[in-house]
C-alpha cells in the first residue's frame, strides 16, 4: 500500500489545485434562450453559465465609423446572443504564421478574426446577475502596444477563475488600434476635429458602459479597477490623464507598462497630414478615406513615418500612439506630475525581471564577464560599462551568471511612476517585481515580459506551456491572484498569503518580490536605477 502514497499525494494535489484555485470550470455548461439573460441600456443580452459562473462574450459597448469617435451602440429588440468572443480590432499581420520559438510555444497566442465595424465589444464574468449585489469590478485592458492584441489574445485571459475565487466582476475589452485607433487627423478639416486618440476614446466609452450597465451584472459602478499589461499598462497610465475617464474608475494597476509621457500634439497632427499625402489625396478629399482598404491605410502610414524620419522629425510610436491633444488627454500621464483628478486613485505598479531578454535563449546562453563587458562598452563606453556591472552586482549579489547583466530589466519607469505618485500626496502606490523563472524549455524565458499574466489571472491550468503547470506555479498564482483581488476590493494588495507590503516611497523603496519565496525588499536596486537613468536614451532598455 505504501508504494502508492506518492501517486495519491500527486492526485490529491491536482484535485486541490483545480478546486481551491478555481482553475477552468470542471462542471456543467448551461446555455439556452432563457439562461443568463441580462438587460442593458441597449437591449437584452444572453450569455451562458460556466460551472456556476455567468459569462457574456462579445457585448457591443459602442459603434464607430472609420476615423470617427465612438458612439453609443444601436439598440436591439430581441435578446442578443453573447456567448463567443467578438472579433479583434484590425491589426497588421494578426493572422500570419508566427514561426516556431520558445516564446510562441509558451504563450500560445490565439488566432482570431478581425472586423473593423464589430470590434468594439467586451466580455463579462460574474457570480451573480440581477441579484442586487455590488461586487467590485475589474476591467482588463490588453497589451500589444497600441498596434495589436485583443481581450482574447492569450488563452489565460479567461476571467472565470478570478470571478469564482474573488467574487468580483471581470470585464475584458477590445478597442481600436494602430492606424484606425491612434492616427491624428485633426489637421485635415472640421469633420475630423475629434479624430484623435480614438483608441483611448474607445476605452472611455467602455468604462462608461460599465458605469451604466454593470449593476445588472452584479457589479458596483462605484468600485472599478482598471488594469493593463505592457501596452495595456500604457493605456491605464494614459487614462489617468483623461478628464473624460475621471470618476469611471477608482483604482489602477500597471503591469510592465509604466508610461510617463505620450506624443506631442503638433507632431501628431503633422503626421496625420503626412499620412493624407502618402495616400495621394488632399485634405479636401478626406472623404475618400473610406474608400481605401485597411492594408492601403497601413502602407500609407508606413510611408508617412519613413518620410518624417528622413526629414529628422521624431515620431513617438511611429505616429500611432496617444498624444496630448488638450481635450481628451490634457497632459503627460506622469511627467512632471500626475493629473490632479487622479490624485485619489491608488495604484499597483510593477515589472518583470527579464522583460525582453528572453528572445533567442539569451537568458540561458552562457557569456563570460569579458563578453558582457564588451557589449556594455559598445553601448555606453568602457567607464560606464564598469559602473553598470558594479551597480548590477550590488543589486543582485547572488547572481553568478554574467549574461543576466544583459537580460535583467532595469525598472526605471516603474519606479519613476511610483515616485511621482507618492510625491503627489494622494492615494498610495504599491510596487512589485516578478522574478519567478519558468522551467519550460530549459528556462529560456526566465521571468519574461507577460510571464506574470497567468498568475494574476489565476489560470495556471490554461498556461502550462508557459509555466510548466507545476506545484510551485499553482502556489504562487494563489498568492498573486489573492493580492490582485484584495487590491480590487480595497485598494490595498495586502493579504494573508503574503508578507506585509508597505506602500512605495522613495525613502524606503518597498518592493514585493514575487517568487517561490515572496519577500519585500527595500531600495535594493536604487543605485542601478539611478545609473541607468543617467545614461543617454540610446543606452536605456
Amino acid at each position: 500500500m505504501t508504494k502508492h502514497i506518492p501517486l495519491i499525494i500527486a492526485l490529491t494535489f491536482g484535485i486541490i489545485a483545480a478546486n481551491s484555485c478555481s482553475q477552468p470550470g470542471q462542471g456543467p455548461i448551461e446555455a439556452g434562450e432563457n439562461i443568463a439573460v441580462v438587460s442593458t441600456e441597449y437591449g437584452k443580452v444572453r450569455g451562458y453559465i460556466d460551472d456556476g459562473i455567468f459569462a457574456f462574450k462579445g457585448i457591443p459597448y459602442a459603434r464607430a465609423d472609420r476615423f470617427m469617435p465612438p458612439q453609443a451602440p444601436d439598440k436591439w429588440e430581441d435578446v442578443r446572443q453573447c456567448t463567443i468572443y467578438g472579433p479583434q480590432a484590425m491589426q497588421n499581420k494578426a493572422q500570419n504564421w508566427r514561426g516556431q520559438s520558445d516564446e510562441n510555444f509558451g504563450f500560445q497566442f490565439c488566432i482570431e478574426p478581425m472586423d473593423e465595424k464589430e470590434c468594439l465589444v467586451l466580455n463579462v464574468w460574474t457570480q451573480g446577475i440581477n441579484d442586487g449585489k455590488k461586487r467590485p469590478v475589474w476591467v482588463w485592458i490588453h497589451g500589444g502596444g497600441y498596434s495589436a492584441g485583443s481581450a482574447n489574445q492569450l488563452p489565460f485571459f479567461d476571467g472565470r477563475s478570478l470571478a469564482a475565487k474573488g467574487d468580483i466582476v471581470v470585464v475584458t475589452v477590445n478597442h481600436r488600434l494602430n492606424t484606425l485607433g491612434y492616427l491624428d487627423l485633426r489637421g485635415v478639416g472640421e469633420k475630423y476635429s475629434e479624430s484623435v486618440n480614438l483608441g483611448m476614446q474607445d476605452l472611455v466609452a467602455a468604462l462608461q458602459w460599465v458605469h451604466d450597465n454593470i449593476t445588472q451584472f452584479g457589479g458596483d459602478p462605484g468600485m472599478v479597477t482598471i488594469d493593463g499589461q505592457s501596452g495595456g499598462g500604457g493605456k491605464v497610465s494614459t487614462l489617468m490623464a483623461m478628464p473624460s475617464a475621471s470618476g469611471l474608475f477608482h483604482r489602477a494597476i500597471v503591469q510592465s507598462g509604466s508610461t510617463l509621457t505620450v506624443g506631442n500634439s503638433e507632431a501628431s497632427k503633422a503626421f496625420g497630414l503626412a499620412f493624407i499625402e502618402a495616400l495621394g489625396i488632399t485634405p479636401e478629399e478626406a472623404d475618400k478615406l473610406n474608400d481605401f482598404t485597411y492594408e492601403e491605410l497601413v502602407a500609407a502610414s508606413r510611408r508617412a513615418s519613413m518620410k518624417m524620419r528622413e526629414s529628422g522629425q521624431f515620431m513617438m510610436r511611429g505616429g500611432e500612439g496617444p498624444t496630448v491633444d488638450g481635450k481628451y488627454i490634457t497632459q503627460h500621464p506622469f511627467e512632471p506630475t500626475p493629473a490632479e483628478f487622479s490624485k485619489d486613485v491608488p495604484m499597483l505598479i510593477g515589472s518583470n525581471l527579464n522583460e525582453f531578454g528572453y528572445r533567442n535563449r539569451q537568458i540561458i546562453t552562457p557569456q563570460t564577464m569579458e563578453q558582457v563587458k564588451a557589449t556594455l562598452t559598445e553601448r555606453y563606453g568602457a567607464e560606464n560599462a564598469e559602473k553598470y556591472i558594479a551597480a548590477y552586482q550590488e543589486a543582485y549579489p547572488d547572481d553568478d551568471q554574467p549574461q543576466h547583466i544583459l537580460t535583467t530589466s532595469v525598472r526605471t519607469n516603474a519606479i519613476k511612476q511610483a515616485s511621482v505618485k507618492n510625491a503627489q500626496g494622494g492615494a498610495p502606490a504599491y510596487v512589485y517585481l516578478f522574478e519567478w523563472q519558468s522551467p519550460v524549455n530549459d528556462g529560456s524565458l526566465g521571468a519574461a515580459h507577460g510571464m506574470e499574466l497567468p498568475f494574476m489571472f489565476n489560470n495556471i491550468a490554461m498556461a502550462r506551456t508557459l509555466t510548466g503547470g507545476g506545484k510551485e506555479a499553482y502556489e504562487l498564482a494563489d498568492k498573486i491572484s489573492s493580492a490582485w483581488i484584495s487590491f480590487v476590493k480595497t485598494g490595498d494588495p495586502n493579504c494573508q498569503e503574503l508578507p506585509e507590503w508597505a506602500p512605495y516611497s522613495p525613502e524606503e523603496g518597498a518592493t514585493m518580490v514575487f517568487d517561490n519565496q515572496c519577500e519585500v525588499r527595500y531600495n535594493f536596486d536604487q543605485s542601478l536605477i539611478d545609473f541607468v537613468s543617467s545614461l543617454p536614451p540610446r543606452g536605456r532598455r
